[in-house]
């Protein structure tokens, strides 16, 4: 039912826009039904639906024009003569409802008046969901980003039909939707000239040997580019899963102004130097499902899913690698973004401090510093350990040094504790960085 509403903001803004005034069914057949399933390859295979129900001995790409008109009447005759359910009105309860619950996904059990129309805007609105990494789809009830989507369905038809490619397979239209949104709203990286081989190189497609597919693109890419298009917004997402069983997660609240923070620090703290975008946004995000459970995807839903093993266990950074080095710099970015999530001022305080640590470590003839910074000041779990760390270390240092460490004891003191988790995190990665440059 949630598309059907979909599909109404975008048919409303697709008319505005082309000076049309096409009733759903219009659409659905002039437009719709044309790029989607007249043709050998489909955009989208809707299990039990007229489109995917052969005959004995059809299948979709032997299909003559006459076949596929059918099955389109199909549709049209149980739009206006049955009670509408999933098999052919898309995200409605399957026809026994208590029996085939599994099966059943974005019913809502609040009683809303269905007619005919809410059948084709069905298919329309569930061909406009983004489909991102993790088996989620992502709903948007914004007339810019529908029509940006629809653009997209137009270019995936043109090369499903190039003979050319062949072996590019379809019936991936929301795995597509999220792949066309994450390289078209992104204006660092869009190019008007754009094929097939660009967007190969940007990971769009996979290209196999005997296949070709688009891949699917991780929520955290697809983020940044809404928070390009969209940066100061907050826009309300719509998060379900059509599988096997179907899943509905709900509306999440998608915090697009995060994206645009978290590059903005990374330009104060790392803007001379060059890094692979795609591969640093990839870096970014836990798990879609974790996500949602938080209540709203913005910073907190952002942290880089490699962190979580320095912030949790005795680790640092090796930096052995140059992959670890845009790996600190998106942990460092990040860290920093949720220590000064509500202040205007981004500074590079933990890297002052870590080279006064490290040139105290260095200024020892023994292992005994070595092992008070590694095992005690960072392993410490708890605010408590780490400031009787520095109190140890307090007796070595004068002058401006001594001044700093004893500003760092009193500003961790009235840190939270999940402040400290994760200051002491960046301090740890910092220490390390300069460890590696000493």
């Amino acid at each position: 039912m949630i598309p059907s509403v979909i599909g109404k903001t975008f048919l409303k803004a697709y008319n505005e826009k082309y000076n049309k005034q096409l009733s759903p069914k219009e659409f659905f057949e002039e437009e719709y039904w044309e790029l989607f399933y007249n043709h050998p390859k489909y955009l989208q295979w809707v299990t039990n639906s007229p489109f995917v129900q052969m005959k004995k001995g059809q299948k979709p790409h032997l299909l003559t024009e006459i076949d596929r008109k059918e099955k389109l009447e199909n549709l049209f005759e149980k739009a206006e003569n049955e009670i509408p359910d999933a098999s052919f009105a898309i995200g409605f309860p399957a026809s026994e409802s208590k029996e085939f619950a599994s099966t059943s996904g974005l019913v809502s059990e609040v009683l809303i008046p269905v007619n005919e129309e809410e059948v084709f805007l069905s298919w329309i609105g569930s061909s406009l969901g983004i489909g991102v990494a993790g088996g989620f789809t992502i709903l948007f009830d914004d007339p810019v980003i529908t029509l940006q989507t629809y653009e997209g369905w137009k270019i995936y038809r043109d090369y499903l039909n190039d003979p050319v490619l062949q072996k590019l397979r379809g019936n991936q239209i929301n795995t597509w939707n999220g792949q066309w949104l994450t390289y078209s709203f992104n204006s660092k990286d869009y190019r008007e000239d754009f094929d097939f081989s660009m967007l190969t190189d940007y990971k769009v497609f996979k290209v196999e040997t005997s296949l070709a597919e688009v891949n699917t693109v991780n929520w955290s890419r697809l983020f940044f580019s809404l928070s390009l298009a969209f940066p100061d917004k907050e826009m309300m997402g719509y998060v379900y899963g059509f599988g096997q069983t179907n899943k509905t997660i709900g509306f999440i609240p998608f915090q697009l102004k995060s994206g645009k923070k978290l590059w903005e620090i990374y330009q104060q703290l790392f803007g001379g130097q060059k890094v692979d975008k795609n591969i640093f946004e990839s870096l970014f995000g836990m798990h879609i499902k974790r996500a949602c459970e938080l209540g709203s995807i913005g910073l907190q839903a952002l942290r880089p899913e490699g962190l979580k093993k320095y912030m949790k266990e005795d680790k640092n950074l090796s930096f052995k690698k140059e992959e670890e080095l845009i790996n600190y710099q998106a942990y460092k970015t990040w860290l920093v973004a949720m220590l000064t999530k509500n202040k205007e001022e981004i500074t590079d305080y933990t890297m002052d401090l870590a080279k006064i640590i490290q040139k105290y470590r260095a200024g020892g003839t023994k292992l005994d510093r070595k092992t008070l910074i590694e095992k005690e000041l960072f392993a410490s779990p708890s605010k408590k350990g780490f400031i009787e760390a520095l109190t140890k270390m307090i007796k070595d240092l004068d002058g401006e040094n001594l001044i700093n460490i004893k500003q760092l004891k009193d500003e961790v003191h009235l840190m939270t504790n999940e402040e400290y988790g994760y200051f002491c995190t960046l301090l740890k990665f910092d220490y390390a960085f300069v460890e590696k440059q000493s």
